[in-house]
């Protein structure tokens, strides 16, 4: 897993390490990385590194030092740097000196306008005819979007960004976006990400995220977040042995759909099929539609005749009248983990006595898209969602995973894992029972609930991206919009690359 450390984990760690290696050393050795990495896109964009231009965006603090150290390292290597100064009296003292020393220029940015801006001639001109920007408006201390001055800046930026620790803008904290804010190509982050490099609109914002050793691995406290790699899922992912059968590989129940709406019991049922080889019970008023277009699935009309069963996967379509609830309160009942999505959260934050269904000892799965999230709170879902699917997996003492682009899974214990789609292909009807399937399966086989649900979730999302890519399976090619009939066709071929990551 990769771990996350949040802005106050970093800043304890750096103390710890400027007791024993002064901070200019660590400054240096953080900007030097910078540079490093400055010119492999100047490289990868123009061919080459000597001659070509470069402009810091500098604020003021530490993040406009490691800008500034970095454009000396780079005017010693031939590259033509400007220093765009945001508020000039508050600029980095030794960086500042260290680029003029190196022959690099500074320059304020307001003054003499060349328009309308406030923004001066010599500042728009470093900007707009630089080969790359560095981004050293603010770090992890700062809050809220750009100033209007850095904003306009930053809009003249047609070239690549490179930001310093964090796209400026962004919430560090929470990766929020509220107003203008730096679109980086590639973030240079030092000891380890944070969280605005992983959720929400800062994992977009962030680009690519290079991650620097500058000292501090040896004062990090345990991660705040973790994000899950292909080839740990794909190692772990369950499959058949040689000493396997369908039921010693897990039975998994599927509560889903109805007679008039069966495409969430046909989805569902199906993901979990394609999850897993064990064997899938369907139970519910949609057997004939799921029976047909899944002939390997034992499908029955109702819960009380499905069989044993390792786990349940409940809720989608089943409706929020007396047969849903009646459905649920069995599923709870019956001892065995449970997924519980969609129809399922509203019952259960309708009616509060089906709590009193649940043995506490069994592992049981929220799966709360925003709206879920508030019935089932009572409050709207905010900035925060790291904390508030975190607050919800204690009060219920349950795993919670949190719909969105960037998927966040609770564990009542206070163990979150993020995962971050990078793409929207899943914003389509049909896609949480998708999900729903592929955690109900892997319960059913034994995984852990905290990581079934992070397996699911990243199977899901490159499924996703697998099927809007088509055969190309290149995500340079545009893709197209996609059902959940695609998405689930998908699951095999997501699968087989992860297990592909865990074998090379």
């Amino acid at each position: 897993m990769l771990g996350v450390w949040t802005p106050d984990q970093i800043r304890a760690a750096e103390q710890q390490l400027f007791a024993r290696t002064p901070e200019p050393v660590v400054m240096r050795r953080a900007a030097h990385a910078v540079a490093v990495h400055t010119a492999r896109v100047l490289t990868e964009v123009t061919d080459g590194v000597a001659g070509r231009r470069v402009a810091l965006l500098v604020g003021a603090g530490n993040n406009g030092g490691d800008a500034l150290w970095a454009g000396a390292f780079l005017r010693r290597r031939g590259v033509g740097v400007t220093a765009v100064l945001l508020a000039p009296e508050k600029a980095h003292p030794a960086g500042l000196a260290a680029l003029r020393r190196a022959g690099g220029r500074a320059v304020p940015a307001e003054g003499a306008s060349a328009d309308t801006s406030g923004i001066g001639a010599e500042a728009a001109d470093a900007v707009e005819r630089a080969d790359v920007v560095i981004d050293g408006i603010v770090g992890l201390s700062a809050r809220g979007s750009l100033r209007p001055t850095a904003a306009e800046l930053v809009r003249r930026v047609a070239v690549p960004v490179v930001a310093v620790d964090l796209p400026s803008g962004v919430d560090p904290v929470t990766g929020a976006v509220d107003g203008p804010v730096v679109q980086a190509d590639l973030t240079v982050t030092f000891g380890g990400r944070k969280p605005c490099h992983v959720l929400g609109a800062g994992a977009v914002c962030s680009g690519e995220v290079e991650v620097v050793d500058i000292g501090l691995d040896d004062h990090l406290p345990a991660p705040e977040l973790r994000v899950l790699q292909p080839a740990e899922i794909g190692a772990d992912w369950p499959v058949p042995g040689p000493t396997d059968d369908k039921y010693s590989q897990g039975v998994v129940g599927v509560a889903a759909g109805s007679a008039t709406y069966p495409g969430a019991a046909v989805l569902a049922s199906g993901a979990a099929v394609q999850a897993t080889a064990g064997m899938v019970r369907y139970a519910g008023p949609a057997a004939d539609v799921v029976r047909s277009r899944w002939p390997e699935v034992v499908a029955t009309g109702s819960v009380g005749d499905a069989g044993r069963v390792q786990a349940w996967a409940v809720g989608p379509g089943i409706g929020l009248g007396a047969s849903g609830r009646d459905v649920l309160q069995h599923v709870l009942e019956s001892g065995r983990p449970v997924c519980a999505d969609a129809d399922s959260i509203t019952l259960l934050a309708n009616d509060p006595t089906l709590w009193d269904a649940r043995d506490p000892d069994v592992p049981l799965v929220l799966t709360p898209h925003a709206g879920e999230f508030a019935r089932l709170t009572g409050q709207e879902l905010g900035p925060d969602r790291v904390a508030a699917a975190r607050e919800v997996a204690a009060r219920f003492d349950a795993v919670v995973l949190l719909k969105g682009n960037t998927t966040i899974i609770a564990a009542p214990d206070g163990r979150v894992l993020v995962n971050d789609a990078q793409h929207a292909w899943l914003a389509t009807a049909g896609s949480g029972d998708v999900l729903t399937g592929l955690i109900g399966a892997l319960l059913a086989s034994g995984v852990e609930p905290w990581l079934a649900c992070g397996y699911a979730a990243h199977v899901h999302s490159l499924a996703g991206d697998l099927a809007a890519h088509g055969e190309t399976d290149d995500p340079a090619e545009p893709g197209a919009p996609i059902g959940a009939s695609a998405l689930l066709e998908a699951v095999p071929l997501a699968i087989r690359k992860i297990r592909r990551a865990a074998l090379a």
